[in-house]
């Protein structure tokens, strides 16, 4: 009898400022369960120490095949006080959103989309790493415009809304090496993202990250710079 499969694993946030250098700064705790209907749900706790502190709570699915969204759900605390939460839904024409705000109240959103959305993007980290599953294991070095993407916050802490907010990016594949993180040691592949400029109210600082050199692109280890100056490594992880 086929059964769905389930990983589970922890993140440390770190600060990479050299007057906080390696202070833990917040922490995420995911579960992903690959069903066996070809659909995989992610489980997100996310929690930001730096005030005022961001607590993140996600569920969100996807087609496991194509990193497709399908629906999801996010709930914001900012300065430990409710900030708000959404109900999200895609389909091929249509991203919705019915989200209450702590300070916008109740509001209902259906934007039309030409195509469908790629990727949802909430602001957990474990989700960025998912962006290597757009390369195939096979697949040569370079860039890849993320087109009709669909993020839960334009800030960069994700600390507002949650709201639809579309943009595209690049995603680059850089290389392969072997990474050790807590979690142990990994066959690992390197990306960066980039070309945010124009699509967020501030452009992100430089990203990059590793990702497990396998179907799950795991996220490894990644680093932010600019003002952020922030790294995040995987601790622990079990399949």
């Amino acid at each position: 009898m086929t059964r769905h499969q389930t990983i589970r694993g922890t993140l440390s946030y770190l600060s990479r400022k050299p007057e906080r250098m390696n202070e833990v700064r917040g922490r995420e705790y995911f579960t992903l369960t690959k069903q066996t209907d070809g659909i995989s749900v992610l489980h997100a706790h996310c929690e930001i120490d730096d005030a005022p502190d961001v607590i993140r709570d996600v569920t969100a699915s996807f087609v496991t095949e194509t990193m497709a969204p399908v629906d999801g759900f996010v709930r914001i605390s900012v300065g430990s006080k409710f900030e708000g939460c959404g109900w999200f839904q895609f389909d091929n024409d249509t991203a919705r959103c019915h989200a209450h705000n702590a300070v916008r109240g109740t509001e209902l959103v259906e934007l039309p989309m030409a195509a469908p959305t790629t990727w949802f993007g909430h602001h957990a980290i474990i989700n960025d790493g998912f962006l290597s599953r757009f390369f195939p294991l096979d697949a040569k070095l370079g860039k890849k415009w993320m087109e009709n993407v669909m993020m839960s916050s334009p800030d960069h802490r994700g600390a507002t809304g949650p709201m639809l907010f579309p943009m595209r990016f690049a995603v680059v594949y850089v290389g392969d090496e072997i990474v050790s993180v807590g979690a142990g040691t990994f066959d690992a592949r390197k990306f960066q993202i980039t070309d945010t400029a124009g699509n967020l109210p501030e452009e992100h600082p430089p990203y990059e990250m590793w990702c497990t050199k396998d179907e799950d692109g795991i996220f490894l280890k990644g680093g932010v710079g600019g003002y952020m100056q922030t790294y995040y490594e995987l601790t622990e992880l079990k399949r």
